[in-house]
């Protein structure tokens, strides 16, 4: 494990990156702005090392515009409708920064602050604790909220996400890390030839704003059934108004559980590099979102150009709203 420098906020906050790494070649890079994962190199089946993950070479790249690379979202990950919501029969009212609703905590998220950040080493893992205090009223929230996010590294090739909050009022939370994943390599092209599985009979339609209609719809039939192993890109512009909705897939999908637990929810695979991840959850949901607004826009890692659906993102979660 290692500690730098990762350049100043403009208010002269000092920004560190910590790099950690395990004896199989696989190294993840994070800063504690944002919590973000600013690399995850891993090898492929011949042993080639990759950065699989989409993000930027210095803190500049975050801080002028970052549709949330690899960040810690919080207080609340995903859309809340009407940028409001109603609480032990108060209504809370929060920053509207995605059309009429609140996205990923509103417009100075979780992913935008400087987390106090502490590393650790133990036999076969090594890794971070992240910790950071939001104060009643942050974004709208009520409550002075605690939280604690713990990243580990460990040398069975897994790197877990350990979520923990604590209030002094009720209140909202729903954590989740918004890494954007590409298996083939940083800027090898589209994600489209991923073959994924989600582990889901159902999902949560939405309407034009992307925001739930609270039905809990079968997956049978439609081009949301990713119940055995399918290309990303077999269905994702298919003739059906929830794709039109989306520009492709943005959708929480209901993960099948049995109890409590780490249990399966989704399952990666690059046929090219042989690359395979996997995404085990103890949430209700993930939200699949397939890169749909990456426009070319953004040069992201050493001059890579971020085209439409470059790379995917699984974020495990409640139910958005």
């Amino acid at each position: 494990m290692s500690r730098e420098s990762f350049g100043t906020l403009p208010d002269g906050t000092a920004v560190e990156l910590f790099t950690l790494r395990n004896p199989n070649g696989m190294e993840v890079k994070v800063t504690n702005y944002g919590g973000i994962i600013t690399e995850l190199k891993v090898p492929d089946r011949d042993g080639q090392i990759d950065d699989v993950t989409l993000g930027y070479d210095s803190i500049d790249g975050y801080l002028k515009s970052s549709p949330y690379f690899g960040a810690i979202i919080g207080r609340y990950g995903n859309r809340i409708a009407k940028a409001q919501f109603e609480l032990d029969g108060k209504t809370y009212k929060l920053p509207a920064n995605d059309g009429p609703n609140t996205l990923h905590g509103g417009e100075v998220g979780f992913d935008k602050v400087v987390w106090q950040a502490e590393p650790f080493e133990r036999e076969g893992e090594r890794g971070l604790v992240l910790t950071h205090t939001s104060p009643d009223g942050d974004q709208g929230f009520p409550g002075t909220l605690e939280a604690r996010v713990t990243y580990t590294l460990t040398d069975k090739n897994e790197l877990i996400f350990d979520y923990h909050a604590t209030t002094d009022k009720p209140t909202v939370v729903n954590l989740t890390q918004h890494a954007y994943f590409n298996l083939a390599g940083d800027g090898s092209g589209d994600v489209l030839g991923h073959e994924l599985t989600i582990n889901a009979d159902r999902y949560t339609p939405v309407d034009r704003t992307l925001i739930p209609t609270g039905e809990l719809a079968s997956v049978e039939g439609t081009p949301f059934d990713f119940r055995t192993k399918t290309a990303i890109g077999a269905r994702i512009d298919a003739d059906h108004e929830q794709i039109k909705f989306g520009g492709g897939y943005d959708h929480n999908y209901v993960l099948n559980r049995d109890g409590d637990g780490l249990q399966l929810a989704a399952r990666v695979e690059d046929p090219k590099t042989g690359r395979v991840m996997e995404v085990h959850t103890t949430e209700p949901g993930v939200q699949f979102y397939s890169g749909n607004f990456l426009d070319g826009s953004i040069t992201g890692k050493n001059g890579n150009v971020y085209n439409k659906r470059y790379g995917f993102c699984l974020e495990t979660q409640h139910y958005p709203d």
